[in-house]
């Protein structure tokens, strides 16, 4: 059983930066992809950036290509997401996700709130 936990969240303007970590209770190298999903206000959840299990791949949905970025430290157990040129269309919860068995995140985070004002 893994146990994944988000921080880094928080209020930004538009135009900033924040890097958003996911830590990771047990070894994370025994996770295959790992992956960020957020849930703006009032919509369905999404999915923002996933990242392979070694960390030689990396997708994205097209809004955040070129502006945010997926990495993985299996080392320390961390997930992290770099996201640059925030817009307030980025107002989210952002949820960090892992997966034990192949095409299904078995294991998520509670969730960490990024609101981006105007």
């Amino acid at each position: 059983q893994v146990q994944l936990a988000e921080s880094g969240g928080g209020l930004v303007q538009a135009g900033g930066s924040l890097r958003l970590s996911c830590a990771a209770s047990g070894r994370m190298s025994r996770l295959y992809d790992m992956a960020w999903f957020r849930q703006p206000p009032g919509k369905e959840r999404e999915f923002v950036a996933a990242i392979s299990r070694f960390g030689s791949s990396t997708r994205y949905e097209d809004s955040v290509m070129g502006r945010f970025t997926i990495s993985r430290d299996n080392a320390k157990n961390l997930l992290y997401l770099q996201m640059n040129s925030l817009k307030p269309e980025d107002t989210a919860v952002y949820y960090c996700a892992g997966e034990e068995i192949p095409g299904t995140y078995d294991y998520w985070g509670q969730g960490t709130q990024v609101t981006v004002s105007s």
